[in-house]
């Protein structure tokens, strides 16, 4: 009976810190997948315009007779290329935004903490364009 007499409770303060120390180290690293996501969509838009531009170039050149028809099969190409961007853009959108809400529950959850807790931190990690505050 005596151990249970011995237990004591971390003090709320430390914990206060733990979680936000966990919350901040997750801020941070939603933010960099967000930037990953961002630097990879940007890139691939960039590409994928200048092959939409090669493509048109391509078709209109073939139906002047500039080029010969057996470079259609580039245009088939060209067109597999933009149906691909298209669907992983598309699917980058989705893990953009899918990271955008994820960071505002994780700011809600800070707001919720610093409401409640008198001691927590209130210099947490926020995105630059995070629209909250």
């Amino acid at each position: 009976m005596a151990s249970i007499f011995r237990f004591r409770s971390r003090d709320p303060a430390r914990d206060t810190q733990t979680d936000t120390s966990r919350l901040d180290r997750l801020a941070k690293l939603l933010d960099q997948i967000s930037a990953e996501v961002e630097a990879e969509k940007s890139g691939l838009e960039n590409r994928y315009r200048t092959t939409a531009t090669n493509a048109a170039f391509l078709v209109e050149a073939m139906e002047n007779g500039a080029v010969s028809s057996r470079r259609s099969s580039e245009v088939g190409e060209l067109t597999r290329s933009i149906l691909n961007c298209e669907r992983r853009i598309a699917a980058l959108s989705r893990q953009m935004q899918m990271m955008k809400d994820l960071r505002h529950s994780l700011d809600e959850i800070f707001e919720e903490k610093r409401q409640t807790g008198p001691d927590i931190r209130t210099d947490f990690v926020k995105p630059a364009d995070s629209g909250t505050g």
